[in-house]
């Protein structure tokens, strides 16, 4: 009897997660379709303005002329180049700001006095935009990587030290006193209580940093005439050249969206599931 409830509790399981997997490819196709949809009527309204639309070539080039531009661009090693040279940037400038300024925001928020002091600090500068310090950093660094990278990194670091402070603050004091009182050491709190609590806000910090830091590196690119989408985009203005500039926005929002939509929104999502308050 013990081997039959045990069989029928597998197949249940079996049988469950078969549900779920149809259930998930169906949304998927849903999904799917709708994107095709979508996208296949915004190329005919694009392609039909830009017929009806006197000298489209310069103020609104049809699909077939963005893309044949692509192709070009793709042959002469171009826009590999230029794609390359801006994820380089995002990833080293966020990287660099998520690995300091998440111990950052944990070392301000184990202090309340510290962590008040320093929460208006960490919200103005929050505030302010890594493009309002560009001509600071040129004056410092002149129009060169350094100064695109100092960028990135500035507007990554801020949104996720502010968040890591938040999610510290938020842990229920309860939650601490009962690990001191069972006699973890500050480094076990730290590791054990804190940083599972401020792993939500943590999650969503590292999502506004990277999408902070992906409008940024843009910006600086074409602030600085450092070679990358934003540049690439900025130089095409000077020869009129619509196509490009329309290939380069189309590029920036399709990264983004595969960026977001397939890395980041699933860590937030599954942190939040896993250590927030969401229940599976």
């Amino acid at each position: 009897m013990a081997v039959t409830n045990t069989d029928r509790s597998i197949s249940e399981a079996a049988g469950r997660r078969s549900t779920l997997a149809q259930l998930w490819r169906q949304i998927i196709r849903i999904d799917a379709m709708n994107l095709v949809i979508l996208v296949a009527v915004v190329l005919v309204i694009w392609t039909v303005i830009s017929a009806t639309i006197a000298n489209p070539a310069r103020y609104l080039p049809s699909p077939l002329v963005v893309g044949l531009s692509s192709v070009d661009m793709i042959y002469k090693g171009l826009l590999p180049s230029y794609f390359g040279d801006t994820m380089l940037r995002l990833v080293v400038g966020s990287f660099i700001g998520i690995v300091v300024g998440v111990p950052f925001g944990l070392a301000v928020g184990l202090n309340r006095t510290v962590a008040d002091m320093f929460y208006p600090i960490l919200n103005f500068f929050q505030s302010v935009s890594g493009i309002a310090l560009f001509p600071i950093l040129v004056i410092w660094w002149g129009n060169s990587d350094t100064t695109v990278l100092a960028v990135i990194l500035y507007t990554a670091f801020f949104p996720i030290a502010f968040n890591v402070l938040s999610g510290v603050r938020e842990v229920p004091i309860r939650f601490i006193q009962a690990a001191r009182t069972l006699g973890a050491s500050r480094w076990q709190i730290i590791k054990d209580v804190l940083v599972p609590g401020a792993m939500p806000h943590i999650a969503t910090g590292i999502r506004l940093s990277i999408g902070f830091g992906w409008r940024a590196v843009i910006a600086g690119e074409m602030l600085a005439g450092r070679e990358g989408l934003g540049w690439m985009i900025f130089s095409a203005q000077d020869g009129d050249n619509t196509a490009r500039v329309i290939l380069g926005m189309v590029m920036i929002g399709l990264t983004w969206i595969v960026l977001d939509h397939y890395v980041l929104r699933p860590f937030e999502s599954e942190t939040i599931e896993r250590w927030g308050l969401v229940q599976r």
